[in-house]
């Protein structure tokens, strides 16, 4: 299977990570949330080195609810405990010397032990209360993050299309496709690259009850304009992060 990834790489906007991947999720009901944002709220949260990209002159931000399954090193078992929980990351898109990739605003989890494990890689990790369930057809996903800061999520999804793969040149793949992701931490630069198979989506129905997780203001979104995509499931294979800077 891993074998099979590796080998699949004609999707990818930028090369393989060097060296061999040392870590593998699968990821389950993911719900993309794309949100067009003006290109100065963004441009000011970003660290120096790291340009905001843009689709045809437009910044974007995405907001993703999932489940993370089946989490192992290489060549070992599932790891025990944190194998599985539930995530919600809030990212934006940026090229650093020409390759595309995102910068991570937050990554919510549910169990606290990943949230320390994963807070040693730099990113922004933080701890929440989540749950997600299935009634009929339909998910159901909420999340309040503990501590000052309540960010929150409630929303409910329903996938209603068949698999597809967007075009190459097309504003969903452009939201979907990226293989690397960048964090500063003072003077230094931290790179995150991994690989997993082209993203194969569905067309989906939301309802978002709740949302308070951007970092920027809500007057900064340019309402009416949502996108959303949905995907069963992908596997993902992750690389040592590498210090750049």
């Amino acid at each position: 299977m891993y074998e099979k990834i590796i080998m699949h790489t004609g999707h990818r906007n930028s090369p393989l990570p060097n060296g061999k991947w040392m870590l593998s999720q699968k990821w389950q009901n993911l719900l993309f949330m794309h949100v067009p944002v003006a290109k100065e709220a963004l441009q000011e949260l970003l660290p120096e080195g790291l340009e905001l990209d843009c689709y045809q002159g437009e910044a974007w931000v995405s907001i993703l609810p999932f489940e993370v399954t089946d989490m192992h090193f290489r060549n070992t078992p599932a790891i025990p405990y944190l194998h599985s929980y539930l995530e919600l990351n809030v990212r934006t898109y940026v090229k650093r010397k020409g390759i595309p990739g995102l910068y991570f605003f937050s990554l919510d989890a549910n169990k606290l032990l990943a949230v320390v494990g994963a807070s040693f890689t730099t990113l922004p990790y933080r701890y929440a209360q989540m749950d997600m369930c299935e009634y009929g057809d339909t998910i159901h996903f909420q999340s309040k993050r503990l501590g000052k800061n309540k960010a929150s999520l409630q929303a409910a999804f329903r996938p209603h299309s068949s698999l597809w793969i967007p075009d190459e040149d097309s504003l969903d793949a452009w939201l979907l496709e990226r293989y690397y992701a960048w964090r500063s931490i003072g003077n230094t630069m931290v790179e995150l690259g991994i690989h997993h198979l082209p993203w194969q989506v569905q067309k989906v129905e939301a309802d978002l009850q709740s949302y308070q997780i951007t970092p920027f203001h809500f007057e900064h979104i340019k309402k009416g304009r949502l996108i959303f995509h949905f995907s069963p499931a992908k596997r993902v294979l992750f690389w040592p992060l590498r210090i750049i800077k």
